[in-house]
């Protein structure tokens, strides 16, 4: 038997071992790609949904405080006692605790939209407070300015998720027809 008959099946066994090497090697990172994706997507998601829901929270007792100076109407008042306000602190001290894992996992348009929700989060506290502000000075203004500005939000984590579709509901009349006020502000989503 010449050399080279016997060194082909060699060099073939070499090559396939080198080939399976290498698509052994390309299948893990691509498993362990998906694998980091699913778990950073998981907290994403987590990030974004407490997030929400705290600041949700803070509208709806900010709108508690707005019941209870006259500024809109609703079946919740909430007095303005050193208690209420020592919570309110805390909660507001949560949800900016909650934004620095926003920062840290959001994509540029989630945090952005973010930002934009904390300001007008902010303006209902400082309405609710009796704080002077400029600009918009209604409280039914400045409550559709939240619900545009969370809906926004909403809107840019989804597309951060990969969730499809771009509209989060079709469009429902608010206040509702039930209502007994047109007041904007009354509570709702």
């Amino acid at each position: 038997m010449s050399l080279a008959s016997q060194a082909l099946p060699l060099v073939g066994v070499a090559i396939g071992a080198a080939v399976s090497l290498a698509v052994s090697a390309v299948n893990e990172r691509t498993r362990w790609r998906r694998q980091q994706s699913v778990r950073w997507d998981e907290r994403r998601l987590s990030a974004y949904a407490e997030y929400a829901h705290t600041v949700k929270d803070l509208s709806n007792r900010y709108t508690g405080l707005a019941i209870a100076r006259g500024l809109t109407t609703g079946s919740t008042a909430l007095e303005p006692t050193d208690a209420v306000l020592e919570e309110l602190a805390a909660a507001e001290a949560h949800r900016s605790a909650l934004a620095e894992a926003l920062w840290l996992l959001g994509d540029v348009d989630s945090n952005t939209a973010a930002v934009k929700l904390n300001h007008a989060l902010w303006h209902l506290e400082w309405l609710a407070r009796g704080i002077p502000t400029t600009g918009i000075a209604t409280w039914p203004e400045a409550y559709l300015e939240f619900r545009k500005a969370r809906e926004n939000f909403l809107k840019a984590a989804r597309r951060d998720l990969g969730v499809r579709g771009g509209r989060i509901t079709h469009d429902v009349p608010w206040p509702p027809p039930w209502c007994p006020s047109n007041d904007a502000g009354a509570g709702g989503p």
